[in-house]
């Protein structure tokens, strides 16, 4: 019965519960419950410092994980899941080509991509004027998986 009265006690409760919701975390990603299972901790270890009545630490369990889900989201979010790029956003890739040189493999015209090789691989490329096969050229700018080209 002891064993049984350990585990109900409030901090391992709140220890348990917040190893539950960081597990449930890896289990259903969205980068939330993980900061939920934080608060339990937090309030798990605040507990076992000072005891305090379950109404205070239902209160400090909400305020822990909303404060820290609102301040630290945005910020892990970019770290483990990456940024993504809207339309308007300047691509910091965009540029990585530019002012290196490519071989046209099939003719480019305007409004009409056409290929060429760069680094060993085909790109598909297009140009404001007309280049024809086996033209030089250099890459102006990168936009996805198409290479802005000009003639050189």
């Amino acid at each position: 019965m002891d064993f049984l009265e350990s585990l109900l006690k409030p901090e391992v409760v709140w220890f348990i519960v917040g190893i539950v919701l960081l597990v449930a975390e890896f289990i259903i990603p969205g980068l939330i419950i993980g900061f939920f299972g934080a608060g339990a901790l937090i309030v798990g270890l605040l507990n076992l410092i000072i005891p305090m009545s379950l109404n205070l630490q239902l209160v400090l369990f909400i305020i822990f994980s909303l404060v820290m889900l609102l301040t630290l989201r945005k910020s892990l979010n970019r770290i483990f899941m990456g940024r993504s790029h809207s339309a308007g956003e300047h691509d910091t890739e965009a540029d990585e080509f530019a002012g290196e040189r490519a071989i046209v493999t099939e003719q480019i015209k305007p409004n009409e991509p056409g290929k060429v090789e760069f680094h060993g691989t085909q790109w598909k490329a297009e140009a404001d004027v007309e280049i024809s096969k086996d033209a030089h050229v250099e890459v102006i700018a990168k936009n996805n998986i198409t290479l802005k080209v000009k003639s050189i």
